[in-house]
């Protein structure tokens, strides 16, 4: 039953076991269910605001989510946790990659997590204590995950606050490099793969503990509550990429290796990427780097749903199954050689539907405005982001190695076009030698372009 985290359930002689709902702190708790099909996600909701004696801002903040390794949907107010649960497997085959074996043993829990629709700015509003606990223990299990794209500056800090939260304030003489360094891997996030030409430039940089323990120096004293550290962690996790977005897994082509390594070891073609999409826009993650390829906003995007099933023109074979993935096409501008041009961007995904409902539903609730000009980068992440020249203030030493939240669209390969009159016409990429010192080039597939169906806001399909 979904009491024992999901998976099929009696649907006679009842009453039926209570489900589990897992709160963002790791515990669990017990709610009681009735026979099939059962109370709606709002229902429990209510009664879960009634158990943990929230206020009534948290039916706005929070949302019931089904998660599982395979898959992770955020319920509806009108949707039944115990039906959906019955049909999971239908789901996964429909919007994962799994194997037949794995989607058989998958079982969902039922979890209280952030309200993807709920805007940042409201967030900082409130003022509830446990409210705000909840908020930011997400945040910071999300975090942990490697789910946020996080300059180790930025990371340390919110680690210091972390630190305060769990450890009270700082003292000098009890708080040491020592003494924080068993606690590393739960309070800083992972950090991207680290490469043999960075091993030399951070041997001469503080270690993870030191950064950690001057950010925890730092951080408020006794006077401060909890409610205000709770804010100022999520203030930060605000300028994160990804932060409070749905993030579905997907593919797209990849450029960064040159022509040599790629036919060498056979890494071209498509690579995994995070696709999170909020009322802010869309953002493309790398997971394994722990970096943005590319940021949108509503205004600056059109998309298209391709290949989804029951869509007119959908490639199917005899049974009906598609025979490839569903695609999202993000279609955006940018400059080739200097010149405007059209780029698109394909997006392999069995939730490539999901994505496109998810940003349809953004646009209506307004995620088509720009954003507020206030939400800055942070001071952390814009010293990270921006060189400083040898010479500068204190004598800092020139960084090569840019921010993880600045886009490296170089590393997507898209598919750029300009319109003559009434045609489009592919730009091509410019030749390239397949030498060892050569850098990989050139856009991936056929261009077919792409008309009709749903286009954001702030343009017209071409």
């Amino acid at each position: 039953a979904v009491g024992r985290c999901g998976g099929p359930g009696e649907s006679h002689n009842p009453p039926l076991p209570p489900a589990l709902l897992y709160l963002p702190d790791g515990s669990a708790l017990p709610l009681p269910l009735e026979p099939p099909p059962g109370p709606t996600a709002a229902e429990l909701l209510r009664r879960l605001q009634g158990a943990l004696r929230l206020p009534p801002a948290a039916g706005d903040a929070l949302a019931l989510w089904l998660g599982s390794e395979l898959l992770e949907v955020q319920l509806k107010p009108r949707h039944r946790p115990l039906r959906l649960v019955r049909h999971w497997p239908e789901l996964l085959l429909r919007f994962s990659l799994g194997s037949p074996a794995a989607i058989a043993q998958d079982e969902p829990c039922l979890q209280l997590r952030r309200n993807v629709f709920f805007p940042k700015s409201r967030e900082l509003e409130l003022q509830e204590e446990e409210l705000l606990r909840l908020l930011y223990e997400e945040a910071r299990e999300q975090l942990q995950a490697g789910r946020y794209p996080v300059d180790p500056p930025e990371a340390a800090e919110l680690g210091g606050l972390s630190c305060r939260l769990r450890l009270g304030p700082f003292e000098p003489g009890r708080h040491t490099e020592l003494s924080l360094r068993p606690m590393l891997g739960e309070l800083l996030p992972p950090g991207p793969p680290t490469r043999w030409g960075a091993l030399f430039r951070r041997s001469r940089e503080p270690g993870p503990s030191q950064r950690l323990l001057e950010a925890f120096a730092r951080a408020p004293g006794p006077e401060a509550p909890p409610a205000g550290l709770y804010r100022d962690f999520l203030r930060r996790c605000h300028a994160l990429p990804g932060y409070g977005f749905g993030g579905d897994p997907g593919a797209v082509s990849y450029t960064h290796l040159d022509v040599y390594k790629r036919q060498l070891l056979g890494r071209g073609g498509l690579r995994p990427v995070s696709v999170a999409v909020g009322l802010e826009g869309v953002t493309i993650i790398d997971p394994r780097q722990k970096h943005v390829l590319l940021s949108l906003t509503y205004p600056e995007l059109c998309w298209e749903l391709v290949g989804a099933v029951g869509q007119d023109g959908d490639p199917a074979g005899q049974d009906g199954d598609p025979t490839e993935p569903p695609q999202l096409w993000l279609e955006f501008d940018g400059d080739h050689e200097g010149a405007p041009v059209n780029r698109l961007l394909r997006v392999f995904s069995p939730q490539a539907e999901l994505m496109s409902a998810l940003i349809e539903c953004c646009i209506e609730l307004g995620g088509a405005a720009p954003p507020p000009e206030d939400q800055a980068t942070p001071p952390a992440a814009a010293a990270a982001a921006t060189p400083t020249e040898p010479g500068g203030a204190h004598g800092a030493p020139l960084r090569r190695q840019q921010s993880v939240t600045r886009p490296r669209l170089q590393r997507l390969a898209t598919i750029d076009y300009v319109r003559e009159g009434q045609e489009l016409r592919r730009v091509k990429p410019p030749r390239r030698s397949a030498s060892f010192f050569s850098r990989g080039g050139g856009g991936g597939g056929s261009y077919s372009p792409v008309a009709g169906g749903t286009g954001g806001a702030g343009s017209e399909k071409g």
